[in-house]
């Protein structure tokens, strides 16, 4: 880190995501609403356009404790690890033990496949492709914080391998497979991955 009241260099800005202070989304719909954390919970506030502001919802948000969706662009499949083909197909499975088959949702917006699992449960998958070896999503700028709120909200992040908070940017613009959502589903894709 530079010292203060000198010039900012890239290398300040190449810190893990557990560095974070905040991070937070806004999706827009019917209602517009601003869900953020700043380390202690995630809070959700929709907008009144009648007073103009925003007010608080929902407090201290959290990922349901069982998930039965998964968001992932199944139209790259032939193109994904064997790993996440396997978690695929188990999803797809019949087992009334884990209460599958999963539901398959996939808006094809971050954020907004986000919104939908924190609020039902479920996982958001974009996985590193033949096309993109280390992954699309940017670990800085769409990761990163995204990981931050699940996390914040019970929920996990990885790239697979390694917690999403830990991983040391080596670029701004650095890529990564991204798998975010209720633990025991991120879990079970590490398990395969």
């Amino acid at each position: 880190m530079t010292p203060v009241g000198t010039p900012v260099t890239e290398e300040d800005f190449l810190q893990p995501g557990n560095k974070q202070v905040a991070a937070g989304y806004v999706v827009y719909g019917s209602s517009t609403m601003l869900v953020y954390t700043t380390g202690c919970g995630v809070h959700a506030f929709t907008y009144d356009p009648s007073l103009g502001v925003f007010c608080l919802c929902q407090e201290r948000m959290r990922f349901p404790e069982k998930g039965n969706t998964y968001s992932i662009n199944e139209g790259n499949y032939i193109k994904f690890p064997q790993g996440v083909k396997k978690y695929i197909k188990y999803c797809q499975e019949e087992d009334k033990a884990t209460q599958r088959p999963y539901t398959s949702r996939y808006i094809g917006s971050l954020v907004a496949d986000f919104h939908r699992n924190l609020l039902k449960g479920g996982i958001y998958l974009y996985p590193s492709t033949a096309s993109h070896p280390e992954g699309k999503l940017r670990l800085l700028y769409e990761c990163n914080p995204m990981a931050f709120l699940a996390e914040q909200a019970g929920g996990k992040a990885s790239d697979g391998k390694e917690r999403i908070l830990d991983i040391i940017p080596e670029s701004l613009h650095q890529r990564r497979s991204f798998f975010v959502g209720n633990n025991h589903m991120v879990e079970d894709v590490e398990k395969l991955y």
